[in-house]
C-alpha cells in the first residue's frame, strides 16, 4: 500500500482522468431539412477533435468536409467502402472537400459516423482526418473507411459538414480530445 502512495505522489497527472478523454464541446440537432452544419469558434486546446453524427437525408449521396471556409483545391482523400454485397476504393486529390459515407433517404435509415481531426491546431503539418461511417439501407447499406488530407498548416477552427438537405432529427455532436 504504501508503494501506491509514493507512487502517485510523485506522479503529477491526475490518476483518475484517463488520457485521451474526450468533452463535449458541442451538438447540433436539427429541427428542419439544413443544407450544412457548422462547428465555428472551436478552441484550440485539445490535442484532436472526433465529431459523431447521425444523419438521414432528402437525398442518398456523400456529404463532404471543409476546414476553415477552404473551398479551394486543398483536399485529397482515400475511401475503402463495401456496399450492398461488393467492395471499392475511390481516392480523390485536389480537390475542394473531402467525402464522408452516404447519407440515405430512406426515412427510417439514419447514416452514422465518427470522424477524427488528428492535430487539428498543430500549425506545423498538414491536416489529416480519418472516419468510419456506414448505414443498412435493406440490405444494401455501406461500410466506409476515409483518409483525408486538408493541405494547410493553419489551425482548424471551423468545420463543416455540408449534403444536398439533412433532414430533421440528425444530429451532429463535437468532441474536443485531450
Amino acid at each position: 500500500m504504501p508503494i501506491l502512495g509514493i507512487m502517485a505522489s510523485a506522479m503529477s497527472a491526475n490518476l483518475w482522468q484517463p488520457e485521451g478523454a474526450y468533452d463535449s464541446l458541442a451538438t447540433v440537432t436539427l429541427s428542419a431539412n439544413t443544407a450544412s452544419v457548422t462547428f465555428a469558434g472551436i478552441p484550440s486546446t485539445y490535442k484532436h477533435l472526433q465529431i459523431r453524427y447521425s444523419a438521414n437525408g432528402t437525398t442518398s449521396a456523400n456529404p463532404t468536409v471543409r476546414f476553415n471556409s477552404d473551398t479551394g483545391s486543398n483536399y485529397a482523400y482515400h475511401i475503402v467502402y463495401g456496399q450492398g454485397t461488393s467492395a471499392a476504393a475511390v481516392a480523390g486529390a485536389s480537390q475542394s472537400f473531402m467525402y464522408l459515407g452516404t447519407v440515405y433517404s430512406n426515412a427510417s435509415v439514419f447514416s452514422g459516423g465518427i470522424i477524427d481531426v488528428l492535430d487539428y491546431g498543430n500549425t506545423n503539418k498538414t491536416k489529416t482526418m480519418r472516419a468510419l461511417t456506414g448505414a443498412e439501407n435493406n440490405s444494401a447499406g455501406e461500410i466506409a473507411l476515409f483518409s483525408g488530407l486538408w493541405n494547410n498548416t493553419s489551425a482548424i477552427n471551423t468545420v463543416t459538414i455540408a449534403f444536398t438537405n439533412f433532414t430533421a432529427n440528425s444530429t451532429f455532436a463535437l468532441y474536443g480530445v485531450k
